[in-house]
């Protein structure tokens, strides 16, 4: 048996001198590393798998860093990682001080663009091969992207850009959604490397200069290579956007992707390579079931994914899928939309059930938000689940086609607030601020799991558009109600009548600023929503405390505790006020209780800011 090759990587330059059957012995390992390493960490899976021979393909082909590499989602990036000096990293991976699950410029000089939002690897990636045109730079720029991500507007905007650019862009479409067949996979293998070669290339335009001259043959010749190509490839779309299209090619066979992408790097303009993977490649249990892999928690490799023993506690996810599923019952205009998040929104019973009003409208959170729009002008009531980082996307139709003409669309933003692992990327730290700001919006902010049925009942009984955020996973175990009864509208409550100081919580840290408020004996007001405010509760509560502490688990600039001071100021109202909140700065991946605590937001974290503040009248 050949010796390990991975242990002595320390950065990918060996990996150019390796033969095929070191390259196919070197993807086996950073498999087997993936596989060793995610069961351990948790992380993404399934898509990782699926990528290694591309990765290593990759870094055998090209001389990075010097060649760009930028990957798109980012989620399927840790062959990549373990290939560039971080192998012995990868132990920390999403954790707190650890590598991140995406890739991040400040990690590594390989990692040439930070890429956790979809769609935006082909943008990016032109950037830099105009840039290296520009400054008589020879580097090849190669952007790898999911079929997923290619559902996007914003990707097609850059394909249409890049068509007319000459460049040395290469754009490889990783394809895990389709499969080629046996019987055709070596005419595949052989097709792609002939019209990725120089013979190829030079054929075409021999035969074309010379047929320029009789107008007629020269159409039919051309005719006839589109049509010829279009039998085997569906190079049709891409080559009308000015990419010269090979492919689909395995992209788990070395002998077929290296001699491919060492033939595109000796072609002119735009090249489109399709590449077809499976996700979970390599690991029978992820190949059987990708989705359930797509992310998992630690697990035994062995065993695979196991069932906990005991029922955990309901997530705020499920809660909304199970309010969805409950409403849609009673209502036959409601409709549920999703930007390609049907598991991670909630969505899966509710497509099973309800199929004719579900619509999945692919990584487009622009047309998901015009197209709720649409909808609500026809008088149906649209849904739109959505992450409330991704609805960040969608902000101009938000305010163009949404607010401005006052639509009844309820947006249910899931992972508000911070989500851990993810880290900034993810993080639903601002939807507050932005949405605050627009006119006939307005924004709820329950504090438990029983809360966000009640306040998601309350938003679709409204007749204009209303945002419901809450944070991923589980809460405090409040138990919903079976009713789909609302709360008033507009209105938060009283759950502690205390002295001196009033701690007003925004959302789910209502239970750690009730934890606080007993050390403190403060009062504590649960406002429940952020716009409208209750500015009667927030003004009885003023005239009977001698402060004031604003608790949010989202931005503080323009966030919930601004509006307390507007309001506190449109009233004459002049009074200490402690604001709690999001700092001002990117918060990265971490267990998410361990992240609350190291910015002040757990109970004992907000007790000692308030009595730090406030001092002897703290308690």
């Amino acid at each position: 048996m050949a010796a390990p090759l991975l242990p002595t990587l320390h950065d990918p330059s060996p990996i150019r001198q390796y033969d095929r059957a070191q390259l196919k012995q070197l993807s086996d390992e950073v498999r087997a590393c993936v596989l060793d390493n995610v069961s351990r960490t948790g992380g993404h899976l399934s898509s990782n798998l699926g990528t290694v021979e591309l990765t290593v393909a990759l870094h055998h082909v090209f001389n990075t860093p010097h060649d760009r590499l930028v990957w798109d989602v980012g989620h399927q990036t840790y062959p990549h990682k373990i290939l560039t000096g971080r192998r012995e990293r990868m132990p920390t991976l999403r954790q707190l001080g650890g590598i991140s699950g995406f890739p991040q410029r400040s990690e590594s000089e390989y990692d040439t663009f930070g890429t956790a939002h979809s769609s935006t690897s082909i943008s990016a990636a032109l950037g830099m091969a105009m840039a290296a045109k520009q400054k008589g730079e020879d580097r090849f720029t190669v952007a790898i992207i999911g079929d997923g991500a290619l559902t996007a507007g914003m990707a097609f905007e850059a394909l249409n850009n890049a068509g007319v650019c000459d460049c040395r862009l290469i754009v490889i479409l990783n394809d895990n959604d389709m499969s080629i067949s046996p019987p055709v996979g070596a005419l595949n293998r052989y097709l792609a490397q002939l019209m990725s070669g120089n013979f190829y290339a030079a054929a075409k335009n021999v035969g074309k200069s010379v047929l320029r001259a009789a107008p007629p043959l020269f159409e039919l010749a051309k005719r006839f290579e589109q049509h010829a190509k279009g039998m085997v490839v569906p190079a049709t779309l891409f080559e009308q956007f000015g990419f010269n299209y090979v492919g689909p090619i395995d992209g788990h066979d070395i002998d077929s992707l290296v001699p491919t992408l060492e033939n595109l790097k000796h072609l002119e303009g735009p090249q489109f390579l399709h590449v077809v993977t499976k996700k979970g490649q390599g690991y029978k249990l992820a190949e059987a079931d990708p989705v359930a892999y797509h992310g998992p928690g630690k697990f035994d490799p062995q065993v695979g994914l196991v069932k906990p023993a005991s029922a955990p506690k309901k997530t705020f996810t499920q809660v909304f899928g199970q309010w969805l599923c409950d409403t849609a019952a009673k209502d036959g205009r409601l409709v549920g939309i999703t930007p390609a998040m049907r598991e991670g929104s909630g969505l899966v019973e509710f497509e099973q059930r309800f199929p004719d009003r579900y619509y999945d409208v692919g990584i487009a959170e622009q047309h998901a938000v015009t197209f709720a729009a649409g909808l609500a002008c026809e008088g149906l009531k649209p849904v739109v689940a959505i992450y409330s980082t991704f609805l960040q996307r969608g902000y101009d139709q938000l305010v163009h086609d949404v607010a401005i003409q006052n639509l009844p669309v309820v947006f249910a933003l899931d992972r508000a607030g911070l989500v851990g692992a993810d880290g900034a990327t993810h993080a639903g730290a601002y939807d507050i601020p932005f949405l605050r700001c627009i006119p006939n919006m307005s924004i709820a902010c329950p504090a438990d799991e029983r809360e966000t049925r009640q306040l998601l009942t309350t938003a679709y009984e409204q007749d204009h558009p209303v945002a419901v955020r809450y944070p991923r996973g589980a809460g405090a175990g409040v138990e919903p109600h079976l009713a789909l009864d609302g709360l008033p509208f507009g209105k938060g409550e009283l759950r502690r009548q205390g002295q001196r100081i009033a701690i007003l919580a925004f959302g789910t840290l209502l239970y750690p600023a009730l934890t606080a408020a007993e050390a403190l004996d403060a009062t504590v007001a649960n406002m429940r929503w952020a716009k409208p405010l209750d500015v009667e509760l927030l003004l009885e509560v003023a005239r009977s405390h001698e402060a004031l502490v604003t608790l949010e688990e989202g931005a503080l600039m323009g966030g919930a505790g601004s509006a307390v001071l507007e309001a506190l100021q449109a009233a004459g109202v002049q009074m200490p006020v402690l604001q709690l909140g999001l700092p001002d700065r990117f918060i990265e991946h971490g267990d998410p209780a361990k992240l609350l605590a190291s910015i002040g937001l757990d109970a004992p974290g907000i007790e000692q800011s308030i009595r730090q503040r406030f001092g002897a009248v703290a308690g």
